[in-house]
């Protein structure tokens, strides 16, 4: 059995620290950077894309709604033309920091509001997946596992991966809880990590309401802000390994650019 590991790095803002790049980059095989958007700074960014290189960790593009003040979680109604035009500028942003970093953009995973929306906005959706095939037409979309995002991308000729969130609870629906509902963030990390390990061996998680929720994921993230969340990813990663899930990127991370094109998602082709 083989997951990947992910989680929202790069987000710190000049003196303002998020998170703990460094302690994570040991951890996940994945690392969605941030572009600017909603968090980052150019430096601090290509700090993190080196950091995740002397790891081997792959880097993706955590693309948001234009929004530093409400860290992308607010809702917006975006012009097409404008969210088409901001997607691609980001990830053309982070690939040049990443070539001057020695690696290379492999996939895009949006952030927040923005990831939020495109699950189930189809107009929005179309957006993204329209930039992202315009700027790079070999890029993985990282997707909530179960959305119809990942049926409207695959159409589009995008590789997918579907994912799940290792701190984040569920309704009975496959959605996730709002952020703005009680028990909506999980904080015990050992409850985390048995959850993680289900959702990797049996494909289900327990829901907010007690039920079972079956998702097919590939990816699961641990949110590189939440409180604790370093220790929390340790245990999931020990915990998947110590029962045999083996943790692994989608794509090879010392390639550039067009071999992650070439290399595919085998979970998901």
């Amino acid at each position: 059995m083989n997951i990947d590991l992910n989680s929202d790095l790069g987000e710190s803002l000049g003196v303002w620290r998020m998170g703990d790049d460094a302690a994570m980059l040991d951890i996940v095989s994945s690392a969605n950077v941030a572009c600017g958007f909603h968090a980052g700074d150019p430096a601090g960014i290509l700090r993190t894309l080196r950091e995740a290189k002397a790891r081997g960790v792959v880097v993706g593009a955590h693309v948001a709604y234009r929004d530093l003040v409400g860290f992308g979680r607010r809702n917006m109604d975006v012009d097409s033309a404008d969210l088409r035009a901001d997607v691609i500028y980001q990830i053309g942003a982070l690939k040049g920091l990443a070539a001057a970093a020695g690696t290379a953009v492999c996939y895009v995973k949006p952030h927040g509001a923005l990831y939020n929306t495109i699950a189930h906005d189809e107009r929005q959706a179309r957006d993204v997946i329209a930039a992202i095939r315009e700027i790079d037409p070999g890029l993985c979309l990282v997707a909530l596992a179960g959305s119809p995002l990942l049926g409207w991308a695959r159409v589009a000729g995008l590789r997918v991966v579907a994912e799940a969130f290792a701190d984040r609870a569920y309704t009975p629906q496959g959605t996730l809880v709002s952020r703005r509902e009680p028990g909506a963030v999980l904080h015990d990390a050992q409850e985390v990590a048995e959850r993680m390990l289900r959702l990797a061996t049996d494909g289900v998680v327990t829901a907010i309401d007690g039920s079972t929720v079956r998702i097919e994921a590939d990816s699961v993230c641990v949110h590189g802000d939440s409180p604790g969340a370093v220790e929390m990813a340790r245990q999931v990663r020990a915990r998947l390994t110590q029962a045999g899930v083996n943790i692994r990127p989608f794509v090879d991370a010392d390639t550039d650019a067009d071999a992650c094109t070439d290399a595919g998602v085998a979970a998901t082709a």
